[in-house]
């Protein structure tokens, strides 16, 4: 039955990881781990006028379904804000926990990995990508923040 969550499109995505790498000058940077099974994700961003992200890499060593998400994620991330972020991830966590659809919009790519929910300790390295790119947003959301307030 697990065989059923390595699909041939999960294993492309996994395979073929958009953005991968790290920026020169990041704005936000975000780190995740997945303490279960050591999947990582580093993510770097910069971010437009508007908030929303202009560029990004990501540095992801993780199973083929933390792979898979980061695959999607990076696909769907550019144009992204720190809300589409936030209501990706918990839709996801929504998922992966309690039955529920999954992201919709920019990032339903994610609903790929619906299978996940069956095997909960596989739910935190489909998680890092996301995360971590969320936390990096925060982070130049943050900087931007403190940047201003020097001004």
């Amino acid at each position: 039955m697990i065989d059923d969550l390595y699909s041939t499109r999960i294993l492309t995505l996994a395979a073929n990881l958009p953005h991968a790498g790290r920026l020169a000058a990041p704005e936000g940077t975000g780190e995740w781990v997945a303490k279960l099974c050591g999947s990582r994700a580093t993510v770097d961003v910069v971010l437009d006028d508007a908030g929303r992200i202009a560029d990004f890499a990501q540095d992801v060593k993780a199973c083929a379904l933390g792979q898979a998400a980061a695959g999607v994620v990076g696909e769907s991330v550019l144009g992204a804000t720190a809300d589409d972020l936030t209501e990706a991830r918990d839709a996801m966590l929504a998922m992966l926990k309690a039955g529920g659809e999954g992201p919709s919009g920019r990032f339903e790519g994610l609903r790929i990995l619906k299978q996940v929910a069956d095997y909960p300790a596989r739910h935190a390295s489909t998680m890092v990508a996301i995360e971590a790119t969320l936390e990096a947003t925060e982070a130049a959301h943050a900087a931007r923040t403190r940047l201003a307030g020097a001004a």
